[in-house]
């Protein structure tokens, strides 16, 4: 058999992560990003365990693991400053500790560690069509390319997603819209990972490897609310709760050493799962197969799964469509009770009557440490298919090439 093409629709963590860890399996990949630039977009992300040893399987640990990991136990708080709860430290109990990155470190790890040629920016993937022999015709918007598999990773609002499951309601609105930024660590004391919770409303501080702070926040809101002044707005909602937070507040008006830039999104998720995660050599992975709340953390980390897995079952001479099959016997029911489990943790940070809050935070407080454990061993205990040699992966083979209307070129 020769060399296998996969063409990977979307250039974001899943997208990247499946292209690497195909790419290091023998597969020859595309990556096609519709964006122009891998630019960073986004603010920052929690790879917690199970993550961290999804890529490290495929060779990428050392890529991602400068700086400090996140320190000591990560907290839930009141407005006030008292603690509902705290969970220990990850380390010692799943072998490695979270480390909390900006999206654009990682994206940049990724992208580096692709094959060269592998990465087309500016072309978006608008469908697929059955072909002779086996394959596949990609439509893009600058030409076709011609594939033995195809992986769909096209976020919340994919196309491949919508071609393959007409009838699929689609994303939901999740009740709530949400802040986000990046800001300079400098002066401040170290901060421990915590979210706060109040009526209707969060704000969670997590530290960067790199010595800044994430922060977010989140309330309930009608869908497509958009307030005036999105810093006057946070102030307004947070700037009375307890210390850190009006400090770093008072930071989304710097300057230096950068402008900050406050993104602001809705949330929404596939409430209802798909079927499956694949149609004959289509895979769909991470937002594009099962987008989820961010209430545990977990859409990228899943998508970061996804990838790996696919790529394990896609290694050697399997047939396509069988592979693909038992892509979604492993991964269709553990990501659709991350997802619910996530919404139901939404549900609880949603409460906003007083005596609703008050009995949340007095089951919260109540809850035996061993008992959130347990929780978190489904989620960070997970372990991946043994990964293939971690050197990096072979260069795009030079005496075969397919350009982007698809012709094969020897």
């Amino acid at each position: 058999m020769g060399v296998r093409h996969a063409v990977v629709a979307g250039g974001g963590i899943g997208g990247l992560t499946a292209a690497v860890a195909l790419s290091r399996r023998g597969w020859w990949v595309t990556v096609c990003e519709r964006a122009s630039a891998l630019t960073g977009i986004g603010a920052g992300i929690v790879l917690a365990p199970n993550a961290l040893r999804a890529l490290e399987s495929i060779g990428l640990g050392p890529a991602v693991s400068a700086g400090e990991p996140l320190a000591g136990a990560l907290g839930l708080r009141t407005p006030d400053g008292a603690w509902l709860s705290r969970t220990g430290a990850t380390a010692s109990r799943y072998g490695v500790p979270a480390r909390a990155v900006h999206r654009g470190f990682l994206i940049d790890a990724l992208a580096a560690a692709l094959p060269p040629g592998a990465l087309r920016l500016g072309v978006s993937v608008g469908g697929v069509d059955e072909a002779a022999e086996g394959a596949v015709v990609v439509r893009t918007s600058a030409g076709e390319l011609r594939a033995d598999a195809v992986v769909a990773a096209d976020g919340l609002r994919s196309a491949l997603r919508g071609q393959l499951f007409p009838r699929h309601p689609g994303p939901r609105y999740a009740g709530e819209t949400g802040w986000r930024a990046v800001l300079s660590g400098a002066g401040l004391p170290a901060l421990p990972a915590a979210e706060t919770w109040g009526r209707g409303e969060r704000f969670g501080i997590v530290p960067l490897v790199d010595g800044r702070v994430y922060v977010y926040a989140t309330a309930v809101a009608g869908p497509g609310t958009r307030p005036a002044d999105h810093r006057a707005e946070l102030v307004r909602r947070f700037g009375a709760w307890h210390d850190p937070i009006p400090a770093l507040l008072e930071r989304l008006d710097r300057r230096e050493p950068g402008p900050v830039t406050v993104l602001h999104h809705d949330f929404h998720e596939l409430a209802e799962p798909l079927p499956r995660f694949h149609s004959g050599r289509v895979a769909l992975l991470g937002d594009a197969a099962h987008a989820m709340t961010p209430n545990l953390g977990q859409g990228g980390c899943q998508a970061i799964e996804d990838a790996v897995v696919l790529a394990h079952l896609l290694a050697g001479d399997a047939a396509v469509p069988a592979a693909l099959a038992a892509y979604t016997e492993a991964r269709l029911g553990r990501t659709t009770r991350i997802s619910r489990r996530s919404r139901r943790m939404g549900d609880l940070a949603r409460l906003s009557h007083p005596l609703a809050v008050s009995v949340r935070n007095l089951a919260v407080r109540a809850t035996p440490s061993a008992v959130t454990t347990r929780g978190l061993d489904t989620l960070l205990g997970w372990q991946p298919p043994p990964g293939p040699d971690p050197a990096p992966g072979p260069a795009q083979a030079s005496s075969r090439s397919v350009d982007i209307k698809g012709e094969e070129q020897q």
